[in-house]
């Protein structure tokens, strides 16, 4: 049976290695691999709570608000501790326009070269010559709001500098609010950025997406996946409690429920760490061994009641209502897309809503001993800070970004990831230019920076072959 073997995969954040098995031109089993450790956990033990926001933020620079966030409402929920209206709304807006660029990049940067080929020159060559679809027009048409995009995505960064104070790593987001109050300067400096990224989005970037779906439509079936779709509630609503503007839930075996944070847990029988029996985050440990057997990923392998859940875009609109697509890569691409524009248009009312001259930070003082949990929406799906403090210090801290849950690779029952699953029945037409493995896995949008759980400093190369 042949394998093929894609390390690193480029364009996308981090290291990535995909192995998958191929048989009559297709796919029929796939091995994710993150081939890094990062070690954050560890880092933040023995640390100031507080330093918890602006050292998670360091795992990515694409994502970082969402560490940011993350973090912030698990030091909420531990010091019990609630924001003022007006810095949740500055939070959403930080989030919100970190959110559009990751989008528009993820579209234009990564996504788009797996189904356009572009100019003869680099970075657009070498490439895969093999299976596009598009006309000379077309390709021109979507590449030239590719370079447009690039100025659009700098002006999402902007909106983030404006109550952030720097992208990436903002300073604008922590537990108790945010840091900048509004001003009607800034006010009007964001919704002026807005208005341009909003025009692009509906105008341009939808328009992009919908030539795509046109020509690839068979993608809307190839790279389902299991099926089963998990959020964690993105933008907390000001005036309510709990809720979010996109809501929390599980979908399992094609059935709607409540999201159980209980019901988490973390296997490692296939992932460089210590052999441990199932653990939820709460509990957690990251205790590297490069010398375990039958083991090949950094990445740990969550599970929702013993499922292999997908997270997302595509996840978060189907539970909200907004969105009732294919599970297909397409679905995914046209998802996200949905999702930026439905998000351009909130950040707009949110905008309308702030208060000048309301508080948008409320002070407290750090406790002996708390635990608290963080989970929100990252760009990618469900991310989930754990954390507890004793002594006035950080004593345990565990991370599920995105990523885990998407690449993640076997559990302790063998059960695939859910990019391994979507890859499975992916049909090939060139062994030697697998550019459909590309469109499958990238649809997910991988974060393998997040994922992993520091590069071994002793420089031992490691060669795993699957056979």
């Amino acid at each position: 049976m042949p394998i093929k073997i894609i390390s690193p995969i480029t364009r996308l954040n981090g290291f990535w290695r995909i192995d998958v098995n191929i048989e009559n031109r297709r796919v029929v089993d796939a091995y994710s691999s993150g081939i890094f450790f990062r070690g954050i956990e560890k880092i933040l033990q023995g640390r100031d709570p507080r330093d918890a926001g602006y050292l998670t933020e360091r795992i990515c620079g694409i994502c970082s608000t969402a560490h940011a966030m993350a973090s912030s409402l698990a030091l909420e929920d531990a010091f019990q501790l609630k924001p003022p209206r007006n810095g949740i709304i500055i939070r959403n807006l930080i989030f919100g326009a970190d959110l559009l660029q990751n989008h528009i990049r993820h579209f234009y940067f990564l996504t788009m070269p797996d189904f356009v080929p572009g100019p003869d020159k680099p970075p657009f060559i070498p490439r895969y010559e093999v299976n596009y679809r598009l006309s000379k027009a077309q390709s021109e048409k979507i590449y030239e709001n590719y370079m447009e995009s690039i100025h659009i995505s700098r002006a999402a960064h902007d909106m983030v500098t404006i109550f952030g104070g720097k992208i990436p790593h903002n300073h604008g987001i922590l537990a108790g609010g945010a840091t900048v109050p509004p001003t009607g300067d800034n006010i009007r400096m964001f919704l002026s950025l807005l208005s341009r990224v909003r025009d692009f989005i509906e105008n341009k970037m939808t328009a992009d997406m919908e030539t795509l779906a046109e020509a690839y439509d068979d993608y809307y079936q190839i790279g389902m996946g299991t099926g089963n779709l998990m959020a964690f509630g993105m933008f907390p609503h000001p005036d309510k409690k709990n809720d979010f503007y996109f809501k929390p839930g599980v979908i399992i075996d094609k059935k709607q429920e409540k999201l159980d944070t209980e019901a988490i847990n973390e296997h490692v029988k296939y992932s460089w760490y210590k052999k441990s029996s199932p653990l939820h985050p709460g509990k957690g440990e990251t205790q590297p061994d490069t010398d375990k057997g039958k083991a090949y990923s950094w990445v740990k392998a969550p599970r929702y009641k013993g499922h292999s859940v997908e997270g997302g875009p595509l996840a978060r609109l189907t539970l909200s209502g907004d969105y009732e697509g294919g599970y297909g890569t397409m679905g995914r691409i046209a998802a996200r897309i949905l999702e930026a524009k439905i998000v351009s248009q909130l950040m707009e009312e949110w905008c309308e809503d702030l208060e000048i001259g309301k508080p948008v930070f409320t002070p407290y003082e750090v406790p002996t001993d708390a635990d608290g949990v963080g989970m929100v929406e990252a760009m990618r799906g469900g991310l989930g800070h754990w954390m507890r403090v004793r002594a006035g210090r950080i004593s345990h801290y565990q991370i599920i970004t995105p990523s885990a849950w998407n690449c993640s690779p076997r559990d302790d029952h063998g059960k695939r990831g859910p990019i391994e699953e979507a890859l499975i029945g992916t049909p090939i037409e060139d062994f030697d230019q697998p550019i459909e493995i590309g469109r499958v896995a990238r649809s997910f949008d991988p974060c393998l920076a997040c994922a992993i759980h520091m590069i071994d400093m002793k420089g031992r190369e490691k060669y795993i072959e699957i056979l």
